[in-house]
């Protein structure tokens, strides 16, 4: 089952946010974690899709919304998608993506969006099947606000 987060759903998301984050080389900080999915839902600054097997959160993604100045449209960036080891390979992700586009269709949203590393090819080959173009254009740059 695919479902938008809600409270009673932080506890779990927040085990898979703190995976993913390691999975990102990060160190496990639940903490952390369950603070900042905790507060994306508390203060409606993002949408959260869990999948639930079995009563078990196994994977989510995050939707945060933006604006694509150039075109003047509202969008959403699809930043975290994560799904457990043990339940990859099983259609989990795809269905997630799928709830995000319909979502996105439903408020309004013109495009979604999302960056992936350069060596995370499973994860290309996913958006690609569901008509996902890769950008040839332009550079996606970074900066630390603090220096």
């Amino acid at each position: 089952m695919i479902k938008i987060a809600g409270n009673e759903d932080i506890d779990g998301v927040s085990l898979l946010f703190d995976l993913y984050r390691q999975f990102y080389e990060q160190d496990s900080n639940i903490v952390l974690a369950k603070e900042f999915i905790q507060s994306r839902i508390d203060r409606t600054e993002s949408v959260i899709f869990v999948a639930i097997e079995q009563g078990e959160a196994v994977g989510f993604c995050q939707l945060y919304p933006s604006f694509c100045s150039v075109s003047a449209i509202p969008i959403y960036i699809l930043y975290d998608l994560y799904v457990k080891p043990e339940y990859r390979k099983h259609g989990i992700a795809k269905k997630l993506m799928l709830a995000a586009e319909e979502h996105a269709k439903k408020t309004g949203k013109k495009r979604l969006e999302l960056s992936t590393a350069k060596n995370n090819y499973s994860a290309q080959k996913l958006y690609e099947s569901l008509d996902w173009v890769k950008d040839e254009v332009f550079f996606y740059y970074s900066r630390d606000a603090n220096g």
